[in-house]
């Protein structure tokens, strides 16, 4: 038996909750949002259903029937708590729960789950799904019921989309705040020499390698615990990071000294209203706007290490 627990919250606080329910014991977290199916008409062909658009979105956490749910219940709400103190605003969230069946479990975890064209070259494919790749397309196989999310997110996907306009092949790539690893694995089909990824959680770290160990000719990628940066002394023509804004703004001054002239900074997982916050501390640490990209409430940066501003925005 499983018990499935899902929480009722505002969009921005995603990340955050999501990493809580994973550190409460889930074993896996899904999330519905109604901005994912936003201009998504005509994308690939595919058909998306009606759905009403909400500021609101539900993320549904799966825990063994061995762990006491009251307990978790209660260390969440205090950890909820935790969040709201420290900035982060969760809306009047609500809490629902009940019992799985075994093969309910498997059945919820796969209807979330399907093969998805990300970008032009990029597909995204659960590890059990018999998949056929197409000429030039690149597969990233993961197995979602072990992480932090599918790799669909709008920030998940800008970040692909700005790997793929950065990447040349040869770079050295740091992916700070690795999670599932999908950043990782993408750098690695897109070229890149060699790639660094770090998460301050360990359970993270095992979930990233064992993505990483799903995809063929990884072995250039590189998984270990970290605080952001610091304490990491490799010269890198880029790094990116797909985490909260409120993290962002503290690694951007280590991003800027480990990266070479020239070499890109990718951002990620910003709300509207913390953007602002963010480019102030990528310009303060010397950076350059090259590239915004914008999904809903999300935005990504494209920022660059360089003494020539000509190609830049503003320059």
């Amino acid at each position: 038996m499983w018990n499935e627990l899902t929480i009722h919250i505002l969009r921005e606080a995603e990340e955050a909750v999501s990493n809580l329910l994973i550190e409460t014991g889930s074993q896996g977290v899904a999330i519905a949002d109604s901005a994912d199916y936003i201009g998504q008409e005509d994308r690939f062909g595919e058909l998306y259903p009606e759905v009403e658009q909400s500021d609101m979105i539900a993320i549904t956490a799966y825990y063994p029937d061995t762990i006491d749910l009251s307990e978790v219940t209660e260390n969440l709400q205090a950890g909820l708590e935790r969040l709201a103190k420290s900035g982060v605003t969760l809306g009047d969230y609500v809490l629902d729960s009940k019992e799985l069946a075994e093969e309910d479990w498997a059945d919820n975890w796969k209807k979330y789950y399907e093969p998805a064209r990300i970008t032009h070259d990029l597909t995204i494919v659960p590890s059990w799904t018999d998949y056929e790749a197409t000429a030039g397309e690149k597969v990233i196989r993961l197995d979602p019921g072990m992480a932090f999310g599918t790799g669909t997110h709008p920030t998940t996907k800008m970040s692909l989309f700005a790997l793929e306009q950065v990447l040349r092949g040869g770079e050295r790539v740091l992916d700070v705040g690795t999670g599932s690893g999908v950043l990782s694995i993408a750098s690695s089909l897109l070229g890149a020499g060699e790639i660094y990824a770090y998460d301050l959680d360990e359970v993270a770290v095992r979930v990233a390698q064992e993505n990483i160990d799903l995809n063929a000719h990884t072995d250039n990628i590189t998984v270990q615990t970290g605080d952001l940066l610091r304490g990491v002394e490799l010269e890198v023509d880029v790094i990116v990071a797909n985490i909260l804004a409120d993290i962002l703004v503290h690694l951007t001054e280590d991003a800027y000294r480990l990266l070479k002239d020239e070499g890109y900074l990718i951002m990620s997982g910003i709300i509207a209203d913390k953007l602002d916050m963010v480019l102030e501390a990528a310009y303060r640490a010397g950076f350059f706007l090259e590239t915004q990209m914008i999904q809903g409430e999300w935005n990504a940066l494209v920022l660059k290490k360089t003494h020539d501003i000509s190609g830049v925005i503003g320059g």
